[in-house]
């Protein structure tokens, strides 16, 4: 009876982890291995602070929910020492924060993981990091969509002042 348990117990495990596959927008997978305590509590800080979960799962769960998810390519991630970030909301937030915090912390090491629902490499992983921000990008847009208007009042105003200056006919 105990042993049913037991596999229960596993199977409802990799069950969440499938749901947590498919609802992430992205997710990226880290060896952590060598990172002090200080650092894993830093690093998790950094990430919850913009939505991002990280777990530190078992490989055999981990590969066992991609296989179930259907994402082939993931299992190669799934060895020594592995450390998980689910993103919910930002696609770009846990490649943007984990690369940086890499940067600095040589323990930490990308190895792979996936962006809407596809498996992606250590080169998109790292294009994806370097990435500003969704805010950033809704304000790099606003600011394009505010230039053509800006220009135009612009010109209406020197139109206006210059025919201030003329005299009355």
């Amino acid at each position: 009876m105990a042993n049913a348990q037991v596999i229960a117990k596993k199977a409802a495990a990799v069950d969440e982890l499938v749901e947590k596959f498919g609802k992430s927008k992205s997710i990226v997978v880290v060896d952590y291995l060598g990172l002090t305590v200080e650092q894993a509590t830093e690093l998790r800080a950094q990430l919850r602070a913009e939505g991002v979960d990280l777990e530190v799962i078992k490989n055999t769960y981990l590969r066992r929910a991609a296989d179930k998810a259907g994402y082939e390519g993931l299992d190669e991630t799934f060895t020594g020492p592995t450390a998980i970030a689910f993103s919910y909301e930002d696609v770009v937030a846990p490649a943007r924060i984990i690369a940086k915090f890499a940067k600095d912390i040589d323990a930490l090491e990308i190895k792979g993981g996936m962006i809407e629902g596809k498996v992606a490499s250590l080169e998109q992983i790292d294009q994806l990091s370097k990435l500003p921000s969704r805010e950033g990008l809704l304000s790099m847009l606003l600011s394009v969509l505010q230039a053509p208007v800006r220009n135009v009042a612009y010109a209406v105003k020197a139109i206006a002042d210059s025919k201030g200056d003329e005299p009355a006919a």
